[in-house]
């Protein structure tokens, strides 16, 4: 076929597409079977076809489904002082975080990482008022579906979302991102590795580790023995130590060597910074 015919072609099968988009009812399956049979003619290619499947599963998908539950939720206390706030700040990496007043259900506010910065920089530990620089806190029903969601954070410009029960309770938040990464997939950051490189060496006696290293190739790497008899990897291990699920910025000392957590999920531990008491510097594809 011409250029000038799969131009056509795909001019042709986007009509349908956006037809069938602005139709009422739909028939999603339909719809993805449509979808799917233009990336095998080559009128899709894979990440657009991912890409247009995040935007019709947003549609079906509510707050609940996505969001970080209050488990997880690293918060701060309205009453705490600066000292105790700025180091949950650093080692958590986040930018946003609630802030509790008296009652465990009342969030009076956002913090914002850069404001408490700012201000930290300007007056002294014993000037310093938390309600100054906070931000007003929006909340969110877990019912609300993700697509309603995503509207509103563009609308009205907002990054992060309480979310609420049924009877008002505080039950976790979602931030645009985690909206975003259901239509994009995951966000990269400047901590993910590759994954035919597994352990990273990123400065001496520091290293990333991928959580899914297998615990053979873990102490192969570092000359460890940990045991892999009740647990195959390393994301595995370290939970088992922590007796939970760790969140980010958690961390833990095991023989000698500190582990860190850079990223999780609510389920599994992702990726790990490893601290070595000694400095590994390999010469094959794992090293720098």
């Amino acid at each position: 076929m011409s250029e000038d015919g799969t131009r056509e072609v795909r001019r042709g099968w986007l009509g349908r597409l956006v037809d069938q988009l602005a139709g009422e009812p739909q028939d999603r399956e339909e719809l993805m079977e449509e979808m799917r049979d233009a990336e095998r003619r080559g009128l899709l290619d894979a990440d657009s076809l991912q890409m247009l499947e995040g935007v019709i599963s947003v549609a079906e998908l509510k707050v609940r489904d996505i969001m970080v539950p209050r488990s997880q939720m690293i918060v701060l206390h309205r009453s705490d002082p600066v000292e105790r706030i700025l180091p949950v700040v650093l080692e958590s990496g986040h930018s946003r975080f609630p802030v509790l007043g008296e009652d465990r259900d009342a969030i009076v506010g956002i913090l914002l990482a850069k404001d408490l910065l700012r201000v930290r920089a300007e007056f002294s530990a014993g000037d310093f008022d938390i309600r100054e620089v906070l931000r007003p806190a929006v909340f969110v029903p877990e019912s609300k579906r993700l697509n309603v969601l995503l509207k509103e954070f563009r609308k009205n410009r907002h990054h992060m979302a309480i979310v609420v029960d049924e009877y008002g309770g505080i039950a976790g938040l979602v931030t645009i991102e985690d909206v975003i990464e259901q239509i994009v997939g995951d966000i990269a950051d400047e901590y993910d590795i590759e994954e035919d490189q597994p352990i990273r060496r990123e400065a001496p006696f520091q290293y990333a580790v991928h959580a899914l290293t297998r615990i053979e190739d873990f102490n192969e790497y570092f000359g460890t023995k940990f045991s892999d008899e009740e647990f195959d990897t390393i994301g595995g291990y370290v939970a088992h130590a922590f007796g939970r699920v760790p969140r980010r910025g958690d961390q833990i000392g095991i023989d000698a060597f500190e582990f860190r957590i850079l990223r999780a999920d609510r389920r599994r531990i992702e990726l790990l910074r490893v601290v070595s008491p000694r400095d590994v510097v390999p010469e094959g594809p794992a090293g720098d």
